[in-house]
């Protein structure tokens, strides 16, 4: 594997705001988007995909776009709201996510889309997060327990710090904050489940996993999500040039474009 200074993903999520976020004249804050579609995840859902990340994932499938975060143009949480409605609309989805990136960068951008759907309390949220932030500021927790319409998924990268470090180039002490993400959610009455990265990760290893979210909360380990990298030509390029070889993971063949 490529030796490379460890990221510190606070520092990197304040410096990729900076870029991926602006505050209009009228106070409220504008967030760089690159793309909206329809998919067949959770049954069916509307996706914003967003751009930036406090990670740098080598499984990532949107390593392209989060290592490049000028992409895309800005969009206020209204605009957001507005295209996400008309997909389903069209589709007949009653689910909504942000994906592709953090979406807790600009967490006010994300607040104000999350509160514009709550309003309407005809769909579901999902927020998709890796948790680094939500672990950090527990602030970002308790203004996520108001609202009722919301679901938030953390993305656990590996079982253990190391593995974490090794996945994401980032400081094994993140690791630690994505399960404080956990704890903050569940202490704030929070609807979330963990769904982990496995495709790197021992038996053994996942099964000290399972015995910290468990002291954590039983539900986490009842509501435990197994996830596998998906071998796209650009993902498995980018395992090549770190030398990563996943355990367990799957060919992309059957997914229908529109996920891609």
């Amino acid at each position: 594997m490529l030796n490379r200074e460890l990221l510190d993903p606070l520092d990197l999520s304040g410096i990729t705001e900076r870029i991926v976020s602006r505050r209009r004249v009228d106070g409220g804050f504008d967030r760089r988007y690159w793309r909206f579609r329809g998919g067949r995840w959770y049954d069916g859902i509307a996706t914003a995909d967003a751009v930036g990340c406090c990670l740098r994932c080598i499984f990532c499938w949107s390593w392209k776009v989060r290592d490049n975060p000028y992409t895309g143009g800005f969009y206020s949480a209204r605009d957001v709201w507005v295209k996400l409605r008309e997909i389903c609309a069209r589709r007949g989805y009653r689910q909504v996510r942000v994906s592709g990136c953090e979406p807790t960068i600009a967490f006010n951008h994300l607040e104000e889309l999350i509160r514009l759907f709550e309003s309407e309390g005809r769909y579901l949220f999902i927020l998709e997060t890796n948790g680094i932030l939500i672990g950090a500021y527990k602030e970002y927790a308790e203004r996520l327990s108001g609202f009722k319409n919301l679901h938030v998924r953390v993305s656990i990268k590996g079982c253990s710090p190391d593995e974490f470090s090794m996945l994401t180039l980032a400081e094994p002490s993140g690791f630690e904050l994505q399960l404080n993400a956990l704890k903050n959610l569940i202490d704030e009455g929070v609807s979330c489940h963990p769904a982990v990265m496995l495709s790197f990760s021992s038996d053994e290893s996942k099964a000290k996993l399972i015995d910290r979210l468990k002291a954590i909360d039983d539900k986490l380990v009842k509501e435990f999500e197994e996830e596998y990298v998906f071998l796209y030509p650009h993902v498995e390029a980018k395992l090549r040039e770190y030398g990563l070889k996943p355990r367990i993971a799957f060919k992309p063949d059957a997914i229908p474009r529109d996920l891609i």
